[in-house]
């Protein structure tokens, strides 16, 4: 699912501009993989800090808000028995990206729908950064990282990858879970 224009840009500056100065302030750190998250710059590239109240309190009440009654609306329509949102905001420096992989540990199956906010302010076809997925016996997608779009995905049967940004290139990504 893509939907644009998710969120008012109001709201989404104000999402960018809480994730910049966190960042500013040297609490976000590189993305790792796997459960101990070892840093793999050769795979992914992005920096990232956890959604908590105490730190982050827009994106939070993004999570308890806007994405719940998304999470309530999913579960209605689908019966996935999703319980809750983990999610963290992610930067992507000029240069970096993530290579293809699926959002699922091997072990795990508690996280069922990926979720990515774009923040980015404008981008244009030149700024790179594309989220490509690559569905189940279908062609790959690619879609701009247009501020205020929202996509969505099945966790563990959709590949995927972020292209090499050319400049900062700013989301909300997580994934609504259910319990162990």
């Amino acid at each position: 699912m893509v939907q644009e224009a998710f969120l008012p840009q109001e709201r989404i500056a104000a999402l960018r501009l809480e994730a910049q100065g966190l960042r500013a302030r040297g609490l976000f750190r590189p993305a790792g993989i796997g459960h101990l998250a070892e840093p793999r710059p050769d795979i992914r590239g992005d920096e990232l800090l956890w959604l908590e109240p105490s730190t982050a309190p827009l994106a939070a009440r993004l999570a308890g808000e806007e994405f719940e009654a998304l999470r309530l609306a999913v579960n209605a329509a689908t019966f996935l028995g999703l319980d809750e949102f983990e999610g963290h905001y992610a930067v992507y420096p000029p240069g970096t990206g993530y290579a293809l992989h699926l959002d699922r540990f091997r072990e795990q199956n508690q996280r069922v729908i990926s979720l990515v906010l774009y923040l980015n302010d404008t981008w244009g076809p030149d700024d790179g950064g594309e989220l490509r997925l690559h569905p189940e016996g279908g062609e790959a997608v690619s879609l701009s990282p247009r501020g205020g779009t929202l996509v969505c995905f099945l966790s563990e049967r959709v590949p995927h990858e972020v292209l090499p940004a050319r400049r900062m290139r700013q989301s909300i990504a997580g994934w609504f879970r259910r319990r162990a």
